[in-house]
């Protein structure tokens, strides 16, 4: 798998982007162990098991209102689950403070969350500054690598609204990489972009699995799931009813349910 995801890299110099999207970078595995969450009364994750290595992805499939989004917002604790456990490299981390954590744990969601009234350099430099600590110099200076890492350092001084969807998506994921994570949650990245703008989005995910960082990704991009994914999980009523290699799931899907949910994807 592997290998294919290097096949990635190559695929971006057509859209304008550096191929190499990480640098050198300190990756950790994630865990997430019997998680249950019950909001407004509503069981969303019953019993949920999840694990991805250091420096492998795994991709979140499931029709939607399955507790795939929900999922990934408690492995990053915006929402506390009622049971269960959350472990960065086998330690858990419930107990670590929010902050602290959404530094170890970048995440990138389906809209972009950016201050329109600052510049694309602005946006990205204020959690260096705010949350670890940076001069304002230095944290300009991590704002424009990361810039030049998404393709964007040309924008740096635009405001948001003056860039396409795609490219404010890019800033998004530029944002969380200037807090040098140990992984990344995608939670449907692309799912707000109009088609044309998705391929650049989804490179620039590639290039960054091929670069060595932990990732776990909700998508409703089956393409990407069967060609960057180490692992898949298949989610439906919030639970985990299936997981395996892409080839597994995709070619050889076990159950009903899971069958049922390709016939309509694919």
């Amino acid at each position: 798998m592997r290998d294919e995801k290097g096949k990635g890299l190559s695929n971006n110099e057509t859209d304008g982007r550096p191929g190499a999207a990480t640098g050198t970078r300190t990756s950790s595995s994630l865990t997430g162990a019997d998680l249950h969450l019950t909001l407004g009364g509503n069981p969303v994750l019953r019993g949920v098991d999840i694990h991805v290595d250091a420096g492998r992805t795994t991709t979140v499939i499931g029709p939607s209102g399955s507790g795939k989004s929900t999922l990934l917002r408690v492995l990053n604790r915006l929402h506390e689950p009622d049971s269960g456990d959350v472990l960065i490299d086998g330690v858990s981390v419930l107990g670590e403070d929010p902050d602290r954590l959404r530094q170890r744990i970048g995440m990138v969601f389906q809209h972009f969350n950016l201050f329109p009234h600052m510049s694309v350099l602005d946006n990205i430099a204020l959690g260096p500054r705010k949350l670890r600590g940076l001069s304002r110099d230095a944290a300009r200076a991590v704002a424009l690598e990361q810039l030049e890492t998404v393709g964007l350092a040309a924008r740096a001084d635009t405001r948001p609204a003056n860039l396409s969807g795609g490219q404010q998506q890019r800033v998004a994921i530029a944002r969380a990489l200037a807090m040098k994570p140990e992984l990344m949650l995608f939670d449907e990245a692309t799912s707000a972009l109009d088609p044309e703008l998705v391929k650049g989005v989804l490179a620039l995910m590639t290039d960054l699995a091929s670069g060595g960082m932990t990732m776990i990704v909700v998508t409703h991009e089956m393409g990407f799931a069967r060609s960057v994914s180490d692992s898949v999980m298949f989610m439906d009523q919030g639970k985990l009813v299936e997981s395996g290699s892409p080839e597994k799931i995709f070619d050889d899907a076990q159950t009903p349910r899971l069958r049922q949910f390709l016939s309509q994807v694919l």
